[in-house]
């Protein structure tokens, strides 16, 4: 099959699946219903506000970042891994729905969040706001992972067609993270490190965060970061290049991979088919030294059972594996390597 027939019918078909529009946002009055768990997510984001709907953030792109934090209501019946979305009128008792939104200024963002335990999730290609918030709402839910969970939200087009747009968008939005992930690592000591986790294109970002702040001599705040790329859209070679300016971290990077990740195979093709870092071969001798030598870890997680697509099997992975998931998952593996899942004895 041609590759411009191919492009076309993979649009056709992702264009008819439903999603979830601006108004989950909209704030549910007693929204409160027994047995249900309330998550604050904490926001960051370049996006701007919405024109249409002004209680949210489209595509667009803000002159400045926005700070505030959002309530988001978790069924009781709420099934790991899952975002039960609301399907006409949003009901507590079946739904994720959102309880309340507020907007903070930077400095009142910081004093709010103080020096807890925090972890920033950096979303992927053809994102939503909505959609991004809500993953980590459910992430924060189902991962058991104490402290504050913080969106960091760039500004995607959330059309599967928006790709060179969303990279566009993810580049501009480099240097807020990178000053977001500054400030969070502000007086925290290096034992207790800001988790940041990027997904796909969100991964890229992360990476090119990092780098600046090498380059601009903040290797303080790169000791205060632990970073885990979940199917990281990187080309390989810049993710060596990358790596070569950041050096090796004081909290080894971890990279998750699954060699049948469709997504990346067709962002591959996008690409004059230069092989990503997400769907890498952790069985290649080559790999397995580029590990060793870069300090980093490389897990292949594609034999892992999953519901969700290659692409977000990470979800499953984070969403399955108990209290303090991150912890569990990553625990007796400080050390660089490449490794496959059913060598992790979990």
């Amino acid at each position: 099959m041609r590759p411009a027939l191919l492009l076309v019918l993979v649009l056709a078909v992702l264009a008819c699946a439903p999603r979830p529009g601006a108004d989950v946002l909209l704030p549910v009055a007693d929204g409160t219903v027994p047995d249900a768990t309330t998550k604050r997510v904490w926001m960051v984001t370049t996006r701007a506000r919405d024109p249409v709907s002004a209680w949210s953030f489209g595509s667009g792109r803000a002159p400045s970042p926005d700070y505030g934090y959002f309530d988001i209501s978790v069924p009781p019946d709420h099934k790991p891994g899952a975002i039960e979305w609301p399907k006409g009128r949003p009901d507590p008792a079946t739904d994720f729905v959102t309880l309340g939104q507020v907007s903070l200024a930077p400095r009142a963002f910081l004093q709010d969040l103080g020096h807890e335990q925090t972890g920033v999730y950096v979303h992927g290609f053809n994102t939503s706001f909505q959609e991004a918030l809500y993953r980590l709402a459910q992430l924060s839910a189902d991962a058991h992972v104490p402290g504050n969970p913080v969106l960091f939200s760039w500004p995607s087009q959330a059309h599967v067609a928006g790709y060179i747009a969303d990279r566009d968008g993810a580049d501009y939005s480099r240097s807020a993270l990178a000053g977001l992930l500054s400030d969070l690592s502000r007086g925290r000591r290096t034992a207790e490190p800001v988790m940041v986790l990027g997904h796909s294109m969100g991964g890229r970002l992360t990476m090119e965060a990092l780098r600046q702040l090498k380059l601009e001599g903040r290797s303080d705040v790169l000791d205060r970061l632990e970073v885990i790329l979940a199917a990281p859209d990187i080309d390989l070679d810049m993710f060596r290049e990358q790596m070569a300016v950041i050096g090796q971290l004081k909290h080894p990077l971890t990279v998750l991979v699954s060699s049948d990740d469709k997504a990346l195979a067709f962002s591959a093709r996008l690409a004059a088919r230069r092989e990503r870092l997400g769907t890498v071969d952790v069985k290649d001798p080559a790999i397995r030294e580029l590990a060793r030598r870069m300090g980093i870890r490389i897990i292949d997680i594609t034999d892992l059972p999953s519901d969700d697509p290659a692409h977000s099997r990470y979800v499953s992975l984070l969403s399955g594996a108990g209290e303090n998931a991150v912890t569990n998952v990553f625990q007796g593996l400080r050390q660089a390597g490449a490794y496959a899942l059913d060598q992790l004895g979990l």
